[in-house]
């Protein structure tokens, strides 16, 4: 199944998070924080967003940084994604 994000809406993808400690332990998953990295899977045309022009900066493939408790996650075909606004992206990891 493809993905296609309306508006300024983009879909991320979280990256693996580490589930060790430097030390060695094993952090169960409760333990661990929300991811705030991801992959963009899937990126919205943009378009005139209440009144105002709104040109998507991010594109398929890039490594994004996003706001903590920012967009809503889902499952497709057993894979995890996060749709969240532009707005919402911190910075664009280099």
């Amino acid at each position: 199944m493809k993905i296609k994000p309306l508006f300024d809406k983009v879909v991320v993808e979280a990256t693996n998070k580490e589930e060790t400690t430097k030390t060695g332990f094993i952090l169960p998953s409760a333990s661990q924080e929300k991811q705030q990295t991801a992959t963009v899977v899937a990126v919205g045309p943009g378009g005139v967003i209440d009144g105002k022009e709104v040109t998507m900066q991010v594109k398929v493939g890039d490594v994004v940084l996003y706001a903590k408790y920012a967009g809503s996650e889902f499952k497709v075909d057993g894979k995890e994604f996060t749709i969240i606004k532009q707005s919402d992206i911190l910075a664009i990891v280099e």
